[in-house]
């Protein structure tokens, strides 16, 4: 690790990451981020959240590049327009529906049209779906969940928050999402920055030439970031981009 890295994209995670705590942008971050766009650097959101819970923030910081929503589920190109998108099939929603009520789990899911908090649709089946997600703050019940669902071999697992797990179609993560986007813009993956704060930034973290964690992050990504930076309180975002970036 040096500080001569050619960073040419920086992916950046939004819930605990770019956003503080008020789910809002600081102006700190605002100004990073444009300083880094004027120098030719494409930023690109990489969040669980869904097209319609994140574009606006792309917007408001007008970036003009991809956005590697759901987890990686699906890519979006610089005109707003799907690229790709990779869904869970429904059988498995129903199944992973019937394991959340069987462990009294809240839950959420996100389809191609809408998100959905603790209800959903009375035909599972007419809904193309991309993301599920169980809330549980008992430690022990959701290492059984997660048991469950790793025994199934079908998923890819991971969380946005010490007390969720996050489930994806087998092989769908941020990493994979970014590789798509640096095709497209011809960069090579060891010339971006990924930041993030979760287990479900831990594989673009990994892969990208300069991997980030927030000073809020869970520890397994402190432990396997290059580098921490300050909590999203506190502008770790800007301070990250200033650093290895910028150069200031």
């Amino acid at each position: 690790m040096n500080n001569h890295i050619d960073i040419k994209l920086i992916a950046l995670d939004m819930d605990g990451t770019l956003l503080n705590n008020q789910h809002e942008i600081s102006v700190a971050n605002r100004e990073a981020i444009k300083e880094a766009q004027d120098k030719g650097v494409f930023v690109v959101l990489s969040t669980g959240r869904s097209f319609l819970n994140s574009h606006n923030h792309a917007d408001s910081l007008n970036l003009s590049s991809f956005l590697v929503t759901v987890n990686g589920s699906e890519i979006w190109d610089e005109k707003r327009e799907l690229v790709r998108r990779s869904l869970v099939k429904s059988e498995q929603i129903e199944w992973m529906l019937k394991l959340a009520n069987e462990h009294k789990a809240t839950f959420w899911a996100i389809s191609t049209e809408r998100n959905w908090h603790n209800e959903m649709p009375e035909d599972l089946h007419s809904v193309e779906w991309m993301k599920f997600g169980f809330n549980i703050h008992d430690d022990a019940v959701r290492e059984i969940v997660i048991k469950e669902l790793e025994t199934r071999g079908e998923f890819e697992l991971s969380n946005s928050t010490p007390f969720n797990i996050e489930v994806n179609a087998s092989g769908i993560n941020k990493a994979q999402g970014l590789k798509l986007v640096c095709e497209r813009l011809g960069i090579e993956m060891k010339n971006v920055m990924a930041v993030g704060d979760s287990r479900n930034d831990l594989a673009m973290i990994k892969e990208a030439g300069m991997g980030v964690a927030m000073g809020n992050a869970q520890e397994i990504v402190k432990e396997t970031a290059d580098w921490v930076t300050a909590s999203n309180e506190e502008d770790g975002v800007a301070k990250a981009i200033r650093k290895w970036v910028l150069d200031k």
